[in-house]
């Protein structure tokens, strides 16, 4: 017994508009891959198992699938011969479904509402093919719909008469099948055209010949079914899907002072109210607690604040955790699973790089952790290093509870400081330190006097006594 729904996206195509070696669907909208948002949007509709078709750049498209969302079906159009050639290609995986939906890949701004009326128009009317059209402006680029005495067609721009042109009505390329009716005409196409291609468009035609029924959701709002084609259209629809968001979450108690300015992700998530300042960047699968306040310029990628955290302006953090009440910045640089804990303070111009940073401890200002642990109310102090890397390979640095790091102090690892020790400034630490000690590892100072005053004789005598 056949399950009902199948979809199918067709991410075949190279995209020669986009003057780029990457595949048009790995175009980054948000820092997501174009092909992302046709994706989500099929996730949305419960019971829709999904396929995607691959051709140019098959192999960072099918990295991309098998990483992000293994759930999905890779098939492989071998050459991209038309649209109605790659749905061929998938008929394998849709043969299996009673209906299937057929989607481009580059339609980034598709609602799963829209999805799902299409979804109801073809089951209620027991449709063969049921398709979305809509009205735009300026149809360029887009196959226009022709209504007639005869039924209804769509035309390619390129197939079209002067006539055809005219008409604003253009085709979203997101179908409906019956399947059954779909495995009986699909080998049916021809490519008499000028593009040489297999028009999947030609199966409107084909099944009114037949008396199959066709239908026509027609639906307002031309930005919902804009193709991406070209840099131009990546960037108005970059943001489009800015605006939505941002919107999105301030309905919902987020605080932009500058909505024009913040960009957020589509996997962003805020979990109670926000202040975002001026020119603010989140991406990625990032989590922002309630009352986190993120100051200018800041970027966060992959990462999650907890409660109460102050994120002051020009801080990057990037696949790192802040516990609550924390305080990170300004020109702060977190990477790579760091944890800063509860009240602790990573400040001024320092990295932290697969570091965990205790309660309540401090990393004030112009250091850099790396590869190391710091327990908890510890003091690190300005110009410390963990020196974790010997050209090889990385080592650890552990620092235990209370202890105090003087400045410019040199940790190099593998290196391990026990509860309340202590270094003096300066030092290089190159072997444990054990509970309490105190480490000094720098030469003696030594003054000598009157050192000046000899250096300016020794000049004056090689001058020849002239000044």
């Amino acid at each position: 017994m056949k399950s009902e729904w199948g979809a199918l996206i067709l991410a075949a195509g190279k995209g020669t508009r986009m003057k780029s070696a990457t595949a048009k669907v790995m175009q980054p909208i948000l820092c997501e891959p174009m092909l992302f948002y046709p994706l989500r949007t099929l996730s949305e509709c419960e019971g829709v198992s999904i396929g995607v078709v691959v051709g140019y750049g098959k192999q960072e498209v099918s990295d991309y699938l098998t990483k992000e969302w293994p759930q999905v079906t890779i098939i492989e159009q071998k050459e991209q011969k038309g649209t109605g050639d790659a749905v061929k290609a998938g008929f394998h995986f849709w043969k299996d479904y009673k209906y299937m939906l057929v989607l481009p890949g580059d339609v980034p701004l598709i609602s799963s509402e829209s999805i799902k009326q299409l979804m109801r128009i073809h089951l209620q009317a027991d449709s063969s093919l049921s398709f979305i059209s809509f009205r735009i402006a300026d149809p360029a680029g887009y196959g226009r719909v022709v209504r007639s005495d005869c039924g209804i067609r769509i035309v390619e721009e390129k197939d079209a008469t002067e006539d055809q042109l005219a008409i604003n009505e253009v085709n979203s390329g997101i179908y409906a099948f019956s399947t059954a009716a779909l495995e009986r005409y699909i080998n049916e196409l021809r490519c008499k055209n000028v593009q040489g291609e297999y028009y999947l468009t030609d199966l409107v035609e084909l099944f009114q010949q037949d008396k199959e029924r066709v239908e026509v959701l027609s639906m307002d709002g031309e930005d919902e079914f804009l193709g991406v084609n070209d840099p131009l259209q990546l960037a108005y629809a970059t943001n489009l899907l800015r605006d939505l968001l941002v919107k999105r979450w301030m309905e919902k108690g987020v605080k932009c002072a500058d909505p024009e300015t913040a960009w957020i992700g589509p996997r962003v998530d805020f979990e109670g109210e926000a202040y975002l300042a001026p020119y603010v960047q989140i991406f990625g699968e990032t989590s922002v607690g309630d009352r986190c306040s993120i100051g200018s310029f800041s970027i966060l990628k992959d990462s999650k604040l907890e409660s109460g955290v102050s994120v002051h302006p020009h801080v990057v953090i990037e696949s790192s955790v802040v516990r609550q009440n924390a305080i990170v910045g300004p020109f702060a640089y977190l990477r790579d699973k760091t944890e800063i804990g509860p009240k602790s303070f990573a400040g001024k111009f320092v990295e932290i790089k697969h570091s965990k940073i205790g309660s309540g401890s401090k990393v004030p200002h112009l250091s850099y952790i790396g590869d190391a642990t710091i327990g908890e109310d510890t003091n690190i102090g300005a110009g410390t290093i963990t020196c974790n890397y010997d050209g090889k390979r990385k080592h650890p640095t552990k620092i235990g509870n209370r202890c105090f790091i003087g400045s410019d102090t040199m940790l190099v690892a593998p290196v391990e400081l026990d509860d309340d020790a202590t270094t003096g400034a300066g030092s290089v630490i190159t072997q444990n330190v054990p509970m309490g000690a105190l480490a000094l590892a720098r030469a003696r100072q030594r003054n000598i006097l009157g050192w000046k005053k000899r250096r300016e004789n020794i000049n004056n005598n090689d001058n020849g006594g002239r000044s």
